[in-house]
């Protein structure tokens, strides 16, 4: 009886190997099949994932994982990775609370050696993991899959440049489908243009190969000989068919494979056993394609990138609503620059994600995408504020973390006017431990001549952005929530909202801002709770008038929706201790890193959603 050779009929990966190229693409048509229906329902990411399948199971054919190693760049692209290596089966609870992660865990699973989740860092991780594995007398390969877009940011060129001087058993894969979340830009995406476009080179390679083949006794091992150095057939062919002598690939010390088709099987293998024979780092190009064998994702891999919860099922998703704060931000920016031409408006290959589209659209010449490259993007921005441009940076705030040392080295220390709008503060939900944008606050209030802002309305934002603008020095950010805005009365005249109830007892105060304030608003003032209120719009750095009021309370609980260590509420008892203050204080704030579950049951977990509030207020009455 033939075996089946569907996923569910296979010991994996190892079965793989025993599959025949046509066992193979109907295996492929499968695994798509559960992708769409997956992440239809839970939502996450479909673009990459669909544009990886082959690929993966080509590495899993050609590789024995997992004493072979494979490191994601980012992560996002793993899901099949996730099918082939046993997790079929969990394969449902994928980014759901207590499931399968949408990025590579190596709590989840012996297959996934390094935790992904941001971009660009691939390359070094493997590097390293190769240079272990050496040491230990493991001769064992390490896989690095790194997409085109991850190359625009400069830890690649970091790894490339190590690693290429090794002899470690590293191979590259540059997943190149021209494509991270937005179209990608700057000389590397023209550059690999150009590789792609020698088709005389790739095709002249291919029927040499083909002649030799053919050829009986002696021509497949010269066929082997050449695919297996860098400086037989490629060398002739450049040097008398009119190409460049070598790619930077070469120059940095890898051999170089490709371009091959990332959606042929046959090609992918042939490649990858090619490269698993050199005995030095590799760098293979695939071509393939986002979205692939989806209609709609293909022809708009953008909108098809991330996906929430049953989003699916319409023809085009949008990455992000008009009803959010990442539209209100892009469309008020843009307003504003319409009147001043010193605002300029910088991406990190967010444009879409962060709402500057609106502003890209609108004012061109003063719009920058500087891809994968939020360090860069920082000192660029400062850079630009030194001839008296007022640059205004969009970022999501788990991204923002990577340019820690240029915000205090290239911005703070000249006091240098940038504006950060900080997206995605706070609970982020199903994207986990990696996304959380939980840290701003810490980071940013630890940097000298910065204020930080949280709004919880979009009348809010606009006002917090004009005073970033306008009436700030130095580093003045703008943090806000992932969607809607609460439904909350805004912040008067003064920068804050203060609610005084009737009470008859001692006199206690509850203090939070953004998205929780808002929350802690509405838990006393609907639920008849004894205790003052106070919501901050600028909560860094902390005011004499917000702390004039706290003294007048002998008792205050702080509510954050953020990391304890170095947060609002420690800067602000500080603060009302070193006064001399003698109250007491208590805190509820985040500590440690938050796994993936929706916004709401984050909040819950660590006692800043309304409810919870309200548990706390009346347990301490």
């Amino acid at each position: 009886m033939e075996k089946d050779t569907g996923l569910r009929g296979m010991e994996l990966p190892a079965d793989l190997k025993g599959l025949s190229d046509k066992q193979c693409r109907a295996l492929c048509r499968e695994i798509r099949r559960i992708l769409i229906r997956t992440v239809g329902r839970n939502g996450g990411h479909l673009s990459s994932n669909l544009g990886t399948v082959e690929l993966t199971v080509a590495l899993h054919r050609v590789f024995d994982s997992p004493r072979d190693k494979i490191v994601w760049d980012v992560g996002h692209q793993s899901y099949t990775h996730k099918l082939l290596t046993g997790r079929l089966g969990k394969f449902g609870t994928l980014r759901t609370e207590g499931g399968l992660s949408g990025f590579s865990r190596p709590s989840e699973s012996e297959h996934d050696v390094f935790v992904s989740g941001h971009s660009s860092n691939s390359i070094s991780a493997a590097c390293g993991i190769a240079k272990g594995m050496k040491l230990a007398g493991d001769d064992h390969h390490v896989i690095a899959v790194i997409g085109d877009g991850a190359f625009t940011g400069g830890l690649a060129y970091e790894g490339l440049n190590n690693a290429g001087k090794s002899t470690d058993n590293l191979i590259v894969i540059l997943n190149d489908n021209e494509m991270s979340i937005s179209r990608n830009v700057g000389a590397f995406a023209k550059y690999l243009s150009s590789i792609r476009g020698q088709k005389k080179y790739i095709n002249t390679k291919h029927k040499v190969q083909k002649l030799l083949n053919d050829t009986p006794v002696v021509g497949k091992p010269i066929s082997e000989m050449m695919v297996n150095t860098k400086d037989t057939v490629r060398y002739l062919l450049y040097k008398y068919g009119g190409f460049d002598s070598s790619t930077m690939f070469e120059n940095m010390g890898f051999v170089y494979l490709g371009p091959v088709d990332g959606h042929d099987i046959h090609a992918l293998s042939e490649y990858l056993e090619a490269a698993k024979a050199v005995k030095k780092p590799v760098l293979v190009h695939v071509m393939t394609k986002k979205g692939k064998g989806y209609s709609p994702a293909e022809h708009n891999p953008g909108a098809f990138h991330g996906l929430s919860p049953k989003a699916l099922p319409d023809s085009d998703p949008e990455i992000m609503s008009d009803d959010c704060f990442s539209a209100v931000f892009g469309r008020e920016l843009s307003e504003l620059a319409t009147y001043d031409k010193r605002i300029c408006g910088i991406t990190a290959a967010m444009k879409y994600g962060t709402g500057l589209n609106h502003f890209a659209c609108d004012h061109p010449d003063r719009f920058f995408d500087v891809g994968i490259a939020e360090g860069h993007a920082v000192t660029f921005a400062s850079g630009l504020s030194v001839t008296g441009i007022i640059p205004v940076f969009a970022v999501y705030s788990s991204f923002l973390q990577r340019s820690y040392d240029q915000l205090i080295h290239d911005a703070a220390i000249a006091g240098n006017h940038i504006v950060l709008g900080i997206d995605r503060a706070g609970f982020v939900g199903e994207d986990g431990e990696t996304h959380q944008g939980l840290f701003d606050v810490s980071m940013l209030s630890s940097v000298p001549n910065t204020t930080i802002f949280s709004p919880a309305t979009y009348d809010e934002l606009k006002r917090s952005l004009s005073a970033a603008l306008f009436d700030t020095r130095g580093i003045a950010c703008v943090r806000y929530p992932k969607g809607t805005e609460a439904k909350t009365v805004s912040c008067g005249d003064d920068g804050m909202v203060y609610i005084k109830v009737p009470k008859k007892r001692k006199k206690r105060l509850a203090v939070s801002y953004g998205r929780v304030g808002a929350e802690l608003c509405a838990a006393v003032t609907e639920n008849g709770i004894k205790c003052d209120v106070l919501r901050p719009l600028k909560i860094f750095p902390i005011e004499k008038e917000l702390t004039d009021i706290c003294k007048g309370y002998s008792e205050i609980f702080i509510f954050e929706e953020g990391m304890r260590s170095g947060g609002f509420a420690e800067h602000l008892t500080a603060e009302l201790y070193s006064d001399g203050w003698k109250g007491t204080v208590h805190i509820t704030a985040c500590q440690g890193f938050e796994p993936q579950a929706t916004v709401d049951r984050q909040l819950e977990k660590n006692g800043l959603d309304r409810n919870s509030i309200v548990r706390r207020l009346t347990d301490a009455s």
